[in-house]
């Protein structure tokens, strides 16, 4: 297939390579692969535009491609300026023929240029990593409503963004919150961003993780999983927390629990996971100690205070790929990992294909679930529907060997019943 479709990528001519890094994702998603054959025969989206805002990896081209499979005209953009992989969005041009507007590294004017290209497709569902498109169509396109059906949503802030738009009554089309289901944060959150995130520091420093103390900041589905994968590899591990249970369980797993002016005194490492912005503030960036890095793997780059920490330093450099030190006045330098942005797409791959299989079949099927459903949905943000949320654990379970057990006809009216008592 030639690069006819509109389109705005780094380079059409690494379509081969990222082919085949696109086939290499797809063998570890049997899910996506099972949904987009039955999508491919019923074709769920005939005379639907999708227009999508996420980060254009390997294992979002596998969702594309089963989106188009099922009948989609889609256009996407990327939800991130740092987690573009180029070859896969030539990939997506070239063979696939699905229009991508999305270069590694592009300036927030391009990013916002992009999203409207996105827009000017007048889609009639929409598909966000962080509530973008929506933020865009709600601020500058409200022209939009009369055509959209309703829209997905795949992360931790944008379903925030999303609840507070729908709180102060001004959201205008249903959402399906793809981060609420538990084949999404149970596994996507707590052992992809786990295990991504510290690769992408571990690309980005090659620090050695063993005896490094290293501060989680948000004790979510997300900094459950670095906390645990840090510890696994050796670290010694301080969460900080706003929320009293989730402290407390953070406490009960073994982990230290301190308000970050205290850890910050003490971190080597910190890792920012909470959705809120400032987390890491010019108070701590003053008493960090000298070597100190601080990344971010929450959605966007507000979390750590950029600006102020440039205004508190005397000079800036980049030291590596992805590593920017900043000089204090009194000598001591801090390092910022990937521009703050989410490490784990800034400096590595993201999340493995094998837990994407799940957040992107639950993507797929909530969007046919939308097409569906969207003439008896209101203006609200829905949890993924929990038969479509099991389906899908079955299906894991199914693609990797493992059965469970059906309960007996004596065991489900006992289950029904009140009479039996002791």
């Amino acid at each position: 297939m030639s690069n006819v479709v509109p389109s705005d990528i780094k380079d059409p001519s690494l379509a081969t390579r990222g082919q085949q890094r696109i086939e290499w994702a797809e063998q570890d998603m049997p899910v996506l692969r099972l949904v987009r054959e039955r999508f491919a025969r019923e074709q769920p989206f005939a005379g639907i535009r999708l227009g999508a805002c996420l980060h254009i990896t390997t294992e979002t081209a596998n969702l594309l491609i089963a989106l188009k499979a099922g009948g989609a005209e889609v256009t996407a953009c990327a939800s991130n300026p740092l987690s573009t992989q180029d070859e896969t969005a030539a990939a997506l041009v070239v063979e696939h023929g699905i229009s991508v507007y999305a270069i590694k590294g592009e300036d927030d004017a391009t990013y916002y240029r992009h999203l409207r290209a996105v827009l000017d497709t007048k889609p009639n569902i929409t598909m966000d990593d962080g509530c973008d498109l929506v933020s865009e169509i709600h601020k500058n396109r409200q022209d939009l409503f009369a055509t959209i059906i309703g829209g997905t949503e795949e992360t931790t802030t944008g379903v925030i963004r999303l609840k507070a738009m729908e709180a102060k009554d001004v959201l205008q089309f249903p959402i399906v919150a793809v981060n609420e289901a538990a084949t999404k944060h149970l596994f996507d959150n707590r052992y992809g961003t786990g295990q991504s995130t510290l690769d992408g520091v571990v690309r980005a420093t090659n620090i050695l993780l063993a005896g490094k103390v290293v501060v989680v900041c948000g004790f979510g589905w997300c900094g459950r999983g670095i906390a645990m994968r840090a510890r696994g590899m050796g670290a010694s591990v301080i969460v900080t927390e706003i929320d009293p249970t989730r402290a407390l369980e953070a406490v009960m797993e073994g982990f230290r629990v301190l308000p970050i002016a205290d850890a910050a005194r003490e971190g080597d490492l910190f890792l920012t996971v909470t959705g809120d912005i400032h987390v890491i503030d010019t108070a701590h960036f003053a008493v960090m100690k000298s070597g100190a890095m601080v990344a971010n793997s929450g959605h966007f780059n507000v979390e750590i205070n950029l600006p102020g920490l440039e205004t508190m330093s005397t000079s800036h450099r980049k030291v590596r790929d992805f590593v920017d030190e900043y000089v204090m006045a009194d000598g001591r330098k801090i390092f910022v990992l990937g521009e703050g942005r989410l490490i784990n797409l800034a400096a590595g791959d993201g999340h493995p294909a094998s837990v994407m299989d799940m957040s992107f079949a639950n993507q797929a099927l909530s969007a046919e679930y939308m097409v569906k459903q969207a003439k008896n949905l209101n203006a609200h943000v829905y949890d993924v529907p929990e038969d479509i949320d099991r389906e899908v654990a079955r299906l894991k379970l199914h693609a990797l060997g493992v059965s469970i057990d059906v309960l007996t006809p004596e065991q489900e009216r006992y289950l029904g019943s009140w009479e039996e008592g002791t």
